[in-house]
Formats: C-alpha cells, structure tokens, sequence
C-alpha cells in the first residue's frame, strides 16, 4: 500500500472509439466518470486512464498505486465480462508498440517499482470493423461490467468473476 492512509486504485482501459465494440474500454471509463460526480465518499483514492493501447510508459503510471484494473475489449469470451488477478509476465507484445498489461507490469517490476495488486477486466465484443456502432451484446457486457466496478469500488474489494 502506499504512505497515505487511503489506498490508491488506478481503472486503465483502452481502445478505439472509433471500432465498434472496440470502444468498450473507453467508454467504461466515460461512465465512471459521470458516476464519480454523483457518488459518494469511495474507500479510496481513484485515478482512472485510457489511451488506445497500452505501451511501454505506461509502467510508470502504476506508480504508487496499490490496485490496477487494466479494463480492455477481448475477441474471446461469451456474453459477459471476467476479471481476473493478473501477474507480471514479458510475453510477445514486450517487442511491439503495444503491449499486454502483464507485460505492462513487467516493465514496471524491472524498473524497480512497487507492483500494485492487478486485475485484468476483459468485456468480450464481437464488432471490431472501423466505423461500426457498439453491438446490442457489448452494450449489456459494459452494463454489467460497471455495475460490477461500482459494486467494488464501493466496497474497496474486488473477485475473480468468470461466466
């Protein structure tokens, strides 16, 4: 945990807007946000993120923080979300522009710093083509995944969830 009394949570989602349900992500993090003006008094300090993938700097975000939810649309899954904890690893992606967000962490840990306990939220989506909208089955996957965030934030805990 970091110095201060209140634990720090960092919410880092990514892609694409503009992909259909590749705006999973994104769009996660747009609802928390109008939901954070209206909530009330969280268990701990928040920081939320995204970007269209995740990179190299991004290890440095994860500074000081004590929970990481990296938050992304998956090609793979049914028709709900999952969560699962998610631990260092350099796999292929450590080679390319992008990475995965253990690969993410790895990065971090070889650069010396404090891991943050990690969770990866995956929402599976089916339409990925430019231009699309959000498919009527990623809509119910990013009802049900912040519904399942606000649940925990409100709570300060967090549990695997596989459909």
């Amino acid at each position: 945990m970091n110095d201060d009394a209140r634990p720090r949570w960092l919410i880092f989602a990514v892609g694409n807007p503009s992909r259909g349900d590749d705006a999973l992500g994104p769009m996660l993090i747009d609802q928390l946000e109008q939901w954070l003006a209206t909530a009330g008094a969280l268990p701990m300090d928040l920081v939320l993120l995204t970007d269209f993938q995740w990179q190299i700097d991004n290890a440095l975000d994860l500074k000081n923080i004590d929970v990481a939810i990296f938050a992304d649309a998956s090609v793979r899954g049914d028709a709900s979300f999952e969560t699962a904890p998610l631990a260092p690893q350099f796999d292929a992606s450590h080679s390319t522009h992008a990475l995965s967000p253990a690969c993410v962490l790895a990065v971090a840990a070889q650069l010396g710093q404090n891991l943050p306990q990690a969770w990866l939220l995956s929402m599976p989506g089916r339409d990925f083509e430019l231009g699309a909208p959000l498919s009527a089955e990623a809509r119910s996957t990013l009802d049900d995944a912040f519904a399942y965030l606000c649940a925990s934030l409100e709570t300060g805990r967090l549990e695997a969830i596989r459909p």
